[in-house]
């Protein structure tokens, strides 16, 4: 049986970057960014390839602590306040986002200790007072 008229015998199918790096960010509209950025005068052909894969760790790590942060309040949907409980207790990531502000992220809780009320220690003994 003969090819179908018009396929090339033997050609493969065009893969776009991304398929080739295994990546679900665009490869090439990264490129295309990174030369209209006025970065450098050249781009080299690994370095939209290498921006793209960081860009999908960060945001995988982001979106999983995230997830479990909406898990955790028993929620279904990942929210702004998800995000921003995700980040500021992961050390890493609060400290690459620290100048960053999350919009509707609300702060994380924490009332200092001085301002909780004393309490008594076990029976017969006062707590101590500083």
């Amino acid at each position: 049986m003969s090819p179908k008229p018009g396929a090339a015998a033997g050609k493969a199918k065009p893969q776009t970057r991304s398929a080739k790096a295994g990546l679900q960010f665009p490869v090439g509209r990264i490129h295309r960014f990174l030369k209209s950025g006025g970065y450098s005068d050249r781009i080299g052909a690994g370095a939209p390839v290498y921006v793209a894969a960081v860009m999908e760790y960060l945001t995988a790590e982001v979106l999983e602590l995230a997830g479990n942060a909406a898990r955790d309040n028993k929620k279904t949907r990942i929210v702004p306040r998800h995000i921003q409980l995700a980040v500021r207790n992961d050390d890493e990531l609060n400290k690459l986002l620290g100048h960053v502000t999350i919009a509707s992220g609300g702060v994380l809780p924490f009332i200092h200790k001085d301002l909780l009320p004393k309490t008594k220690g076990k029976k017969g003994e006062q707590s101590q007072e500083v």
